[in-house]
């Protein structure tokens, strides 16, 4: 059995993905299309960078992050692709269920994992804020994912929730002045321009390494997820590994890794209610670990391989 996992190049969760499969993969992985038996298809749209001729002679398995229903153009798309796919993984349940309305191919969930090489804690708090130019009393709340739609820089990414995130930070600086935004990432602008237009202190990291933004993760008081649809966010795990205090929507994976005390609802205006409980985050994230996760993810490619 032979593996051959897709490829973008876009600096993007699903490079590191493809990069760490091969690296503890090597065995059953190849990096050439033609010698594969199964072409695994790490994101639905990048199926048409895979020939359509291998497409037709390999057994295809696909990842879905997430699918938003609602969408015309997403739901033909999979409609579209389903021709060449055999099976589907899927990185959450919440999406699981959202394939089983489109297909009744085989779907079969495991959250991405996570790589403590690059995710863990960081015993002095005080010494990163000093090398961050931020101060002791400062708090700090975070978000490290793309806003804005497209290439215009300007349109809010509603299914990521920028609008939900301004209104939260603005509502906890009413009764907290010590508190400052801070954002990493490409395609900020959105954030960024609400933040100044509302005077709300924050700091932007535009390019930042992976080791930088694990201590980025390490100097939070709080990270937000306010997404109105995902797949992970990968940021519930990266936080839960690390222990970095974090709420979310109850989107994607953040109703499997983090308690229930920690997610809110949007309709409900609940977000007060919620607490952090970054112990019965670690816990399950732990679960996702490399060495923990990556026989499940085999088990899946035999399975398919011997179907």
């Amino acid at each position: 059995m032979k593996i051959y996992v897709s490829k973008i190049k876009e600096s993007w969760i699903v490079d590191r993905i493809r990069d760490e499969w091969y690296e503890t993969n090597k065995n059953i992985s190849t990096k050439y299309v033609r010698n594969a038996d199964i072409v695994w298809v790490l994101a639905p749209w990048l199926w048409k960078k895979i020939p359509q001729s291998q497409l037709n002679k390999k057994k295809i398995l696909c990842t879905y992050h997430h699918i938003n229903l609602d969408s015309a153009d997403e739901v033909n798309n999979f409609h579209e692709l389903d021709k060449f796919v055999h099976e589907y993984h899927a990185i959450s349940r919440k999406t699981e269920s959202d394939l089983q309305k489109l297909t009744n191919k085989k779907v079969t969930t495991i959250p991405l994992w996570v790589n403590t090489d690059n995710w863990f804690s960081i015993e002095d708090k005080s010494q990163l804020r000093k090398k961050y130019n931020f101060k002791e009393e400062d708090y700090l709340v975070g978000s490290f994912q793309r806003d804005t739609e497209g290439k215009d820089l300007v349109s809010p990414k509603l299914i990521k929730g920028p609008d939900i995130f301004l209104s939260l930070v603005i509502n906890i600086y009413k009764s907290n002045k010590n508190l400052k935004v801070v954002l990493t990432g490409t395609r900020r602008q959105y954030l960024v321009n609400q933040l100044k237009k509302n005077n709300i202190p924050y700091v932007y990291f535009e390019m930042l390494k992976i080791n930088e933004i694990n201590e980025m993760y390490n100097l939070l008081d709080l990270y937000l997820v306010t997404s109105r649809v995902e797949g992970g966010p990968q940021a519930i795990v990266e936080c839960g590994i690390i222990k970095t205090p974090i709420i979310s929507t109850n989107v994607g994976i953040a109703p499997e890794i983090l308690s229930p005390d920690s997610l809110f609802d949007i309709s409900k205006n609940n977000f007060e209610n919620a607490v952090p409980d970054v112990e019965f985050a670690y816990e399950n994230s732990n679960k996702l670990t490399i060495p923990n996760v990556t026989p499940v993810y085999i088990d899946m490619f035999k399975s398919f391989y011997e179907d």
